[in-house]
């Protein structure tokens, strides 16, 4: 539709609700992906492999966490993202302190995911129970 200028008018993309699941899965695979950056800085000035690789490998990270994080509300997701956690902690081969980071990053994780299921059946039981009430 253009107006009498010509101008389009601006259109407005209805975006899919996202459950908590999602949103928090998300999240902590965001803060993981700022971690490896981290990870890489530290493993390139110590100089635990050679810098193709490390630049490569935490490249190739950070992208598989990112996809990861977009892919949290289906299955292969979440599955990605529990492979990532065991990667993550398997970091402590090259750098001793990531089996303790990692295992804190995963813990975050066990905890966005249970925590993120139970908000989602609470909010399935409060819609069954007023399915009338707008702004769901």
């Amino acid at each position: 539709m253009t107006g009498a200028d010509g101008a389009r008018a601006p259109r407005t993309r209805v975006r899919r609700e996202r459950s908590a699941s999602e949103s928090l899965l998300s999240i902590a695979l965001l803060l993981e992906a700022v971690l490896v950056f981290f990870v890489v800085m530290v493993a390139f000035g110590l100089q635990v492999l050679p810098t193709p690789a490390v630049f490569g490998g935490g490249a190739l990270l950070v992208v598989l966490l990112i996809v990861a994080g977009r892919l949290a509300g289906r299955p292969p997701g979440v599955w990605l993202g529990w492979a990532l956690q065991v990667v993550l902690i398997a970091l402590g081969i090259l750098l001793p302190l990531m089996y303790f980071i990692g295992a804190i990053f995963a813990a975050i994780w066990i905890y966005c995911f249970v925590t993120g299921r139970r908000l989602d059946r609470g909010k399935a039981a409060y819609l069954l129970d007023n399915p009338s009430t707008p702004n769901n």
